[in-house]
């Protein structure tokens, strides 16, 4: 099978296409074929040798966590799915043409598999970050950063809870927030006026690390109340870096219900070639996504 994988830590170049052995899934475990592949931050994180802290790998390594596909393969176990179920989920080395899943659900009606790729790790997220932060219903929420796929992800939970959200993000997607029920607001010069002069911030979530967590800080005027995803010098301020998952299953499960109920729809900006995976780590790096980047095997 193809594999998108990598022998140094470095730039996007050191991505490389490769034959290599296929995965088999062990107890608990599915095998799909896989037909799309998320495209997530921490995936550039890793190949710069980054987060290795929260996710050890041993050179050369693959990439990629999220998946959709088809089962080819049920690990002892597992039930309530079988070979030629579509599904998505979470594994490793999910940059592939075969990837073995340890999180899965089938796949909600009328989802394509490009789709259904974006969903399962900026679900775990949004859902995981709105509980650390501890943001109940009426309280406002500020996201920094709201346009990319964790972000759409939060907007549209914290609607579907009655949280009010200040979302920042460029003056591209100013209607794209405003669409998914958040006040919008630009980032860059003032940008910390221009948030107070729309309501008083109870919580905040960094999810673009674009070195704004002393100015979060200030509006919520207490770094508890502050959540980052994206900032690794965020404790420093006494600001909870969040970069380990919680149950994935049982984010999965909200996901379908929330697609199901019409609440959630994380749109894809941009789907490329596995050969071209160099290419959605240079633009995922970049910013300035509206919802998700894949991969299409």
């Amino acid at each position: 099978m193809r594999k998108v994988s990598f022998a140094e830590f470095g730039g996007p170049d050191v991505l490389e296409l490769l034959d290599a052995e296929e995965p088999h899934a062990g107890p608990g475990q599915v095998r799909i074929a896989v037909r799309a592949a998320g495209v997530n931050p921490v995936d550039w994180r890793l190949r710069e040798g980054q987060v290795l802290g929260a996710h050890p790998l041993e050179l050369p390594a693959g990439l990629g966590l999220d998946a959709a596909g088809v089962v080819d393969e049920v690990g002892e176990g597992v039930d309530g799915v079988g070979v030629g179920d579509p599904v998505f989920g979470e594994g490793f080395d999910t940059y592939a043409e075969f990837a073995v899943l340890s999180a899965w659900a089938r796949m909600p009606e009328g989802l394509t598999f490009e789709e259904a790729a974006g969903y399962p790790s900026v679900v775990e997220t949004a859902l995981r970050v709105i509980r650390e932060v501890g943001v109940r219903p009426g309280q406002t929420l500020l996201v920094s950063g709201a346009s990319g796929g964790v972000g759409s992800a939060v907007l549209q939970i914290a609607r579907d809870r009655g949280i009010p959200v200040i979302g920042t993000a460029g003056a591209a997607n100013q209607d794209y927030l405003r669409d998914l029920g958040a006040v919008p607001t630009t980032y860059g010069e003032g940008w910390v006026e221009r948030v107070r002069r729309l309501g008083h911030v109870d919580a905040a979530l960094d999810l673009a690390g674009s070195g704004v967590i002393r100015e979060l800080v200030e509006l919520t005027g207490d770094p508890r109340r502050v959540v980052s995803i994206a900032d690794l010098g965020a404790p420093e301020y006494g600001v909870r870096f969040s970069g380990v998952a919680g149950s994935v299953p049982d984010a999965l499960a909200e996901a379908v219900g929330l697609i199901a109920r019409g609440r959630l729809h994380i749109p894809v900006e941009k789907a490329y070639p596995l050969a071209d995976a160099a290419a959605a780590h240079i633009d995922s790096q970049a910013g300035h996504t509206r919802g998700r980047r894949v991969l299409l095997v």
